[in-house]
């Protein structure tokens, strides 16, 4: 089954190389015969699905997460592992997704208005006499 990422990409099944082991936790009387942990893998670098930029994005945004250029990917949450590998299959879909999206506007930096440097000078001047109404009196 082919993963659709976004209507102008999806990822062909045979790119997609699953692993499965025992995932730990509780589980039942089952959990040291199954293998329900499930690990996605996709091969970003060879990948015929994505575009020579797509490609670039992806291996400059995900460098920490590749290992020689396989994106790896896991899921252990549930007993079934049917339901790990969807897990798996949305986690993979998500992180392409976020490592595809356009960068976000460069923020600038603003000054406070007139209006509030006043009103804050104000609030510690009063938090300041506060402050000096609690002191012993001096006696000088």
């Amino acid at each position: 089954m082919d993963l659709e990422v976004s209507p102008a990409l999806t990822i062909p099944a045979a790119e997609l190389g699953w692993r499965f082991s025992r995932s730990s936790g509780p589980g039942g009387q089952h959990v040291n015969t199954s293998d329900s942990r499930v690990e996605l893998l996709w091969n970003i670098a060879e990948s015929a699905a994505l575009t020579d930029a797509q490609r670039l994005m992806l291996t400059s945004r995900l460098v920490r997460r590749l290992n020689a250029g396989v994106l790896s990917v896991t899921a252990s949450e549930q007993r079934s592992q049917l339901r790990n590998r969807e897990i798996a299959l949305e986690k993979l879909a998500a992180i392409v997704t976020a490592g595809l999206a356009p960068d976000a506007p460069v923020r600038r930096a603003s000054k406070p208005s007139k209006g509030s440097r006043r009103r804050h000078q104000a609030a510690k001047q009063q938090r300041s006499a506060t402050k000096a109404l609690r002191q012993r009196p001096r006696s000088e």
